[in-house]
């Protein structure tokens, strides 16, 4: 692999990111296939931290609360998807678990890579979502990534690239008592970001203190070597690096010895981001994160010096809870004879990539870009296929589908792979990024093995450098 075919390589991502925008409420169109269009008002601000001082009773955040969160996966239904995946690319993936959770569930890992499972003289990464209960963006985020590699290795180029020469390890979820008791610590209540040992300050040195995830992730890094990390965060837009916190407590810049590094591979990430990239809270789009407010017993600092291993906390949606109707397309898909509920695909004409809706209430919801022109095809077995073309606003558009059967009605459902119901309006541009940020790390691998390696160039056998 050539270093400038990555350098190459992220131009393309990169100017490809610029032009999107992102809706945000306002006024909603809907349509369905017959042309019928009506609209109503669904404004809503966005705040940063919008769980704190929020206007509600805590009764009333709750419910709101249990609103958002019907159109995210559930635990279960996150474990169906991942084993889902796991039986339709065995040749590329595998499933274990690091451990459970307080509540006893499992915190499934999923490995992608040419040789699933063996050692081999490539880089591993890792990707966390979910480590706040209340975050839970990551978590959709990562299946998402998991299944476009499965879809398109030797297909797509920068999917067969990464899977080639890649060990990718994937937890959607560190933390899913927390997502199921929709608060952001776990089942004992306790922020597992303030759960590792810290360098500045004699806290959570007992090891048989820390909570059943901490442990699961300190034995993971123990048994496996990683070269780079990234956690999925939400409430903010920007890329955090180390270190997190400083030796008296106080809010300022503090770098760690790749200091450098950690900068230029927050700034890549960041400048692919047309909005992270022009906040006006992070110069950038990026912040130290003792600079931004001080942390102690975080686990990207514990990564760095426990394990070597350089990870960026990536806070990815300025909401936590982002609506999952806010952009693109989403709708209900129905049976003509007996409007019963379709568990149909939706796919986008030109764009490789097919959701599928739910089977209990037919429900999909598919993020598009605003502003562009596309053909929205619903399939399903056993009826006819229907499709329509649109114009998509900045607005979310509502699109229901109403299917005729092929010759009389069926029971016969189609048997779903993996739930792909896409919450906020960044996810489909924080797929590209997370691939983005893969390459990156395999930009920087690169390079030190170049020049690590070039006083032995005569050698006919190259060594195997660690990082």
């Amino acid at each position: 692999m050539n270093l400038f075919f990555f350098v190459f390589l992220f131009s393309l991502l990169f100017s490809s990111l610029f032009n999107l925008s992102f809706a945000r409420g306002g006024f909603r169109s809907s349509i369905n296939v017959s042309g019928v269009v009506n609209g109503s008002f669904a404004a809503s601000a966005r705040h940063l931290f919008a769980d704190i001082n929020v206007p509600f009773s805590e009764e009333q955040h709750l419910k709101r609360l249990e609103e958002l969160a019907k159109d995210y996966m559930s635990n279960s239904e996150l474990e169906n998807a991942i084993m889902s995946l796991n039986r339709r690319c065995s040749k590329i993936s595998r499933v274990y678990s690091i451990g459970k959770s307080v509540l006893g569930v499992p915190l499934w890992v999923m490995e992608i890579s040419d040789k699933p499972g063996k050692e081999e003289a490539e880089p591993s990464f890792k990707y966390i979502g979910n480590v706040h209960g209340d975050e839970p963006v990551g978590r959709e985020l990562l299946i998402l990534l998991a299944n476009w590699l499965c879809d398109n290795y030797m297909k797509d180029p920068l999917a067969t690239l990464i899977v080639d020469n890649v060990h990718l390890h994937i937890l959607p979820s560190m933390n899913p008592d927390g997502f199921s008791l929709r608060r952001r610590g776990n089942a004992n209540n306790v922020d597992l970001n303030r759960d590792f040992p810290d360098q500045f300050f004699p806290m959570n040195d007992d090891p048989g203190a820390h909570q059943p995830e901490t442990k699961a992730i300190m034995r993971w890094l123990e048994e496996m070597h990683f070269t780079a990390s990234a956690s999925l965060h939400g409430g903010a837009l920007v890329a955090n690096y180390p270190w997190d916190g400083t030796e008296n407590k106080k809010k300022y810049y503090y770098g760690c010895p790749d200091d450098e590094t950690f900068r230029q591979m927050a700034s890549i990430y960041s400048h692919s981001h047309h909005n992270m990239s022009l906040s006006k809270e992070f110069p950038g789009g990026i912040t130290n994160g003792a600079y931004w407010y001080p942390i102690y017993g975080g686990m990207q600092d514990w990564n760095y010096l426990h394990g070597g291993c350089f990870e960026l906390t990536l806070e990815i949606s300025d909401d936590k809870w982002p609506n999952a109707s806010e952009t693109g397309i989403h709708g209900r898909i129905f049976s003509s004879d007996e409007g019963r509920p379709l568990p149909a695909s939706i796919a986008i004409k030109g764009i490789n990539s097919t959701i599928h809706a739910r089977e209990t209430l037919a429900d999909y919801h598919r993020l598009l870009v605003p502003g562009g022109k596309y053909e929205v095809v619903a399939t399903m077995p056993g009826y006819k296929s229907r499709s329509t073309k649109i114009m998509l606003g900045e607005e979310a558009m509502t699109l229901d589908f109403v299917m005729d059967p092929v010759i009389t009605p069926t029971n016969s459902f189609l048997q779903r792979g993996w739930s792909c119901s896409l919450p906020g309006p960044h996810l489909e541009v924080f797929l590209i990024l997370v691939l983005v940020l893969v390459s990156i790390f395999l930009c920087f691998l690169l390079k030190r093995r170049v020049v690590l390696n070039y006083p032995k160039q005569r050698q006919t056998k190259r060594s195997v450098v660690g990082v």
